[in-house]
């Protein structure tokens, strides 16, 4: 059945409102198709890749958590500058031998084509991240992740040079004085020790650390050990002495797909919407007991 003569035709209105009818139609007229531009005055938004970052100021603080933290850190430190100085059979216990092509991790001899031991260790490694991560958040980030111990070795003797929250605030505000230039100067030098002995520490991984010792005294230490040595110090004073939470926003790959392993089960620390406490802090009358809040 035809369409009456005088009925009228709405192909052209269709061609115009479809944006693929309308592209062919100025690909067949020579022109590149294009979106059109807003409307003049249209408001616009510009969204930076990167925040400019204002310096936190954080409280001390105490508690079970707290002190739980200081202890994972004592252990951790433990465990890495303590570690390299064992000895195991009238050798370094823990030794990856590059050169040799052998990790020797006490009675344990590894060869390449012993990778796949490696490899186990490492997806296991993973897989128990990932549990603890689904079952309480963020708790590798917060009490094991390498960035949060120093993170927090590097506070912690920012606050015994510096003081408390409020001194360092007033002190940042103050302008340079001797007395200023030494209280930062004292701290940086410990910051600078500090990751010295970290890098020291981490060649001494890859070769003898008593040997290495030795050749630190003499400044005969080679020029690949001396590079690694330094770069591992520059980062650990950058990452924990400035950058700090910076490393995590923007530099952690781990931080990118965390959220996916959080559910309603994971325990995170967020405001309780239940509760609905107001911001701010709490008034030093409020017995938190006949509150219910701890």
């Amino acid at each position: 059945m035809s369409a009456p003569l005088n009925a009228p035709d709405h192909s052209d209105d269709h061609a115009s409102n479809d944006p693929s009818a309308s592209q062919s139609a100025s690909d067949r007229n020579g022109n590149t198709w294009r979106p059109a531009p807003p409307p003049k005055g249209a408001e616009t938004t510009e969204e930076a890749l990167y925040e400019v970052r204002r310096k936190i100021y954080p409280r001390s603080t105490s508690g079970a958590f707290s002190s739980w933290r200081v202890w994972l850190v004592i252990l951790t430190q433990l465990i890495y500058y303590g570690t390299p100085w064992l000895q195991w059979n009238d050798r370094q216990a823990v030794l990856f031998d590059l050169g040799a092509r052998k990790f020797y991790i006490f009675g344990l001899v590894l060869w390449p084509q012993d990778v796949i031991y490696l490899a186990v260790l490492l997806v296991i490694s993973a897989l128990s991240l990932f549990l603890f991560t689904a079952i309480a958040g963020r708790l590798f980030c917060g009490y094991a992740c390498p960035q949060t111990v120093y993170t927090e070795i590097f506070m912690w003797i920012e606050r015994h040079v510096e003081g408390d929250r409020i001194a360092r605030i007033r002190l940042d505000g103050d302008p340079w004085s001797l007395r200023k230039l030494r209280i930062k100067a004292t701290k940086h030098v410990l910051w600078v020790l500090i990751a010295l002995w970290t890098g020291f520490t981490f060649i001494g991984y890859f070769a003898p650390i008593r040997e290495l010792g030795s050749e630190v005294l003499h400044f005969t230490l080679g020029p690949w050990q001396s590079f690694w040595m330094l770069f591992y110090a520059f980062a650990t004073w950058g990452n924990a002495g400035f950058m700090r939470e910076q490393v995590c926003k923007y530099m952690c790959p781990y931080a990118r797909f965390q959220s996916v392993m959080v559910d309603r089960d994971t325990y995170v620390v967020t405001y309780d919407v239940g509760r609905g406490e107001p911001r701010g802090s709490r008034s030093r009358k409020t017995d938190r007991h006949a509150a219910g809040i701890g």
